[in-house]
């Protein structure tokens, strides 16, 4: 969990204290919120300090199902996590997605039977690809 920020259970990540850990990632951050709890999505962030990890993590749901999970990084970044099994993630090669995204997610280790495609996230230019790859893990 190298490099996580908020890491005090007592601070819990409101607006103010996002704004200030994420720095220029503030309005790449703030317009993905507005996105995907838009009606087109209608995903719920659910942010909780995790005892494991020390840190407080932000986990995107459609329902029961975890879609993706974000952390705010030093060097005012945040990071995404959509895991997936060989069988849903077998769709990820033909996504109309950054080509770089598809090499990670292809030579990534799997965490047991889950293989993690992860972003970091400065600028808004990278949220339409965060947000196909959502789409198509709500589809799977």
């Amino acid at each position: 969990m190298d490099g996580i920020l908020l890491k005090d259970p007592d601070i819990k990540p409101d607006k103010k204290v996002l704004e200030k850990a994420l720095g220029k990632s503030w309005k790449a951050y703030d317009e993905m919120m507005r996105l995907i709890t838009s009606p087109e999505f209608s995903l719920k962030p659910e942010w909780r300090y995790y005892n494991d990890g020390k840190a407080w993590l932000c986990k995107v749901c459609s329902g029961k199902k975890t879609i993706f999970w974000l952390s705010v990084r030093e060097g005012e970044f945040f990071s995404t996590v959509f895991y997936f099994t060989e069988k849903t993630g077998a769709g990820i090669a033909s996504l109309n997605i950054d080509e770089r995204l598809k090499l990670d997610f292809k030579s990534v280790k799997s965490i047991g039977k889950l293989i993690p495609l992860g972003m970091n996230i400065t600028t808004s230019d990278q949220l339409p690809d965060l947000l196909t790859i959502a789409r198509y893990k709500m589809g799977r």
